[in-house]
């Protein structure tokens, strides 16, 4: 078996003008996958910088640069109904930075004069604002706080010329992310006293993009590396798996889609100026889907999402639910709907990846709320019916976390939730029982209380469950 590095191939030299804050699986799988595709295509000529965001980290730096920072890419999934895989070696990495130990390093990269873009994934956590975090710090601890300091230095060198600004993508899993981390750098700059003229070159020259990134990553095959090295013919220890499926949307200014034609590559990378309404439908349909299908396959005797979907009930429960509750509350053109819906399910029938539903069911009381509430809401306000599936979840899912479900499970959610769900649970007043959760105010923060006949509805199928078992309920249901 070879070694990876540039002596076994050959690796083209590309500028850097792609700084990337992490190092890690999901943006080597998803992210730099697409460079990499783009700059195969002769689409972008595109070097990127890897930044790794905090201390540590030095066993993965000297993997990389030992690989002279080549590694592979494995997917796999489903298309069109169809397995298929594809694996790609990755050639678009040019460094390694470690700030905090490669301080000059880095400050030359970020003061490139060719530097165009700045992708991120520092973690849920990593957009956050420190009070008082030290600007002068080489560097400084926050994100928010190294992306303040980096642009005031270029703002410095380059005597505010506005060409010199910076398109920052941030990948990070929550709302509005490159609008909060802009939010803090101002926050910043204006706590730091560093004027009204940076201030305004950091709006007006620098664009901050908002997106939303979806393809699940499981990262390095431990089991399977062997196999996996024997198949590629080479000593990657840097191999990423992830599914097929990817989508990529990114929500701001237009001209981000000049500087990153990634769509010109045959990649689903959508640019539109706001991006809540595509990430709110792709809430309801995925991870609403998701969400609703956990309890009702766990207490099926289900552990995976694959297991969930070889369960006919499950499968004809959750795509019953998508097609006559979830589309039609969204509003949108129903064709196009039907078709995106049709590629988000397509990706549980995935059997290369093992999904956990159990996983998948942390914090599920706030989740429900979040992603399934809004189908109950929409199927009563907007177009007058009941939307009994979904409510059916959310009946399995307080049978599960009530201790007196058919499988042994214990909730991995906010004790204090889960204790008040069990300790109240009443088998001579489900009713009651009910009520008593639904109008709980520290549970819920939507007004499930308030809409006509829901705990009626959620009490009655809770009855079901419990005196007929999961799947004489979900049967009954589906009839």
């Amino acid at each position: 078996m070879k070694p990876l590095n540039k002596t076994t191939v050959e690796k083209p030299v590309y500028p850097v003008k792609i700084m990337q804050f992490g190092e890690g699986n999901f943006l080597r799988a998803f992210v730099d996958w697409m460079i990499d595709k783009a700059n195969n295509d002769g689409i972008m000529d595109h070097g990127i910088a890897l930044v790794q965001p905090i201390g540590g980290g030095e066993v993965v730096k000297q993997i990389f640069e030992k690989q002279d920072n080549l590694y592979h890419v494995y997917l796999e999934g489903i298309k069109d109904k169809q397995p298929v895989k594809e694996v790609a070696l990755i050639k678009s990495i040019t460094d390694i930075i470690n700030p905090y130990t490669e301080y000059k390093k880095y400050e030359e990269l970020f003061l490139n004069e060719g530097l165009e873009l700045i992708f991120s994934n520092t973690t849920e956590a990593g957009i956050r604002y420190e009070e008082g975090d030290d600007l002068n710090a080489e560097p400084p601890k926050s994100f928010p706080a190294k992306m303040t300091a980096l642009l005031h230095k270029r703002f410095q060198k380059f005597n505010g010329d506005a060409a010199k600004g910076l398109q920052i993508v941030c990948c990070e899993l929550i709302e509005d992310n490159g609008s909060t981390l802009r939010e803090f750098v101002i926050k910043h700059a204006q706590a730091n006293n560093l004027g009204d003229a940076f201030i305004n070159w950091v709006k007006t020259a620098n664009h901050f993009y908002d997106t939303l990134v979806d393809r699940i990553v499981p990262g390095f095959p431990k089991e399977t590396i062997k196999e996996i090295q024997e198949e590629i013919g080479f000593e990657d220890n840097l191999v990423v798996k992830g599914e097929y499926f990817h989508v990529w949307a990114i929500g701001g200014d237009s001209s981000i889609k000049e500087k990153l034609p990634l769509d010109k590559a045959g990649l689903n990378v959508l640019f539109m100026d706001d991006i809540r309404p595509f990430r709110a439908k792709k809430v309801r349909v995925l991870n609403g889907a998701h969400t609703a299908m956990v309890p009702v396959a766990l207490q099926l005797g289900c552990e995976t999402v694959m297991d969930a979907f070889n369960t006919p009930e499950v499968e004809q429960f959750i795509n019953r639910m998508v097609a006559e509750e979830v589309l039609p509350g969204i509003g949108e053109d129903p064709e196009e709907l039907k078709a995106f819906a049709a590629k988000i399910l397509e990706r549980f029938y995935n059997p290369y990846l093992k999904h956990y539903l159990k996983d998948i069911s942390l914090n599920s009381l706030s989740k429900w709320e979040t992603r399934d509430f809004p189908t109950v809401a929409d199927n009563y306000n907007k177009l007058g019916k009941q939307a009994k599936l979904t409510t059916f979840s959310l009946a399995a899912l307080l049978v599960l976390y009530s201790g007196q479900s058919e499988v042994s499970f214990t909730p991995n959610d906010t004790p204090e939730f889960v204790q008040f769900i069990q300790s109240t649970f009443n088998k001579e007043d489900i009713k009651g029982w009910v009520n008593g959760i639904i109008s709980n105010d520290k549970i819920w923060t939507a007004p499930l209380k308030n809409l006509p006949g829901f705990t009626d509805e959620v009490a009655a199928l809770v009855e079901t469950i419990l005196s007929k078992g999961m799947k004489a309920a979900v049967t009954d249901l589906l009839q």
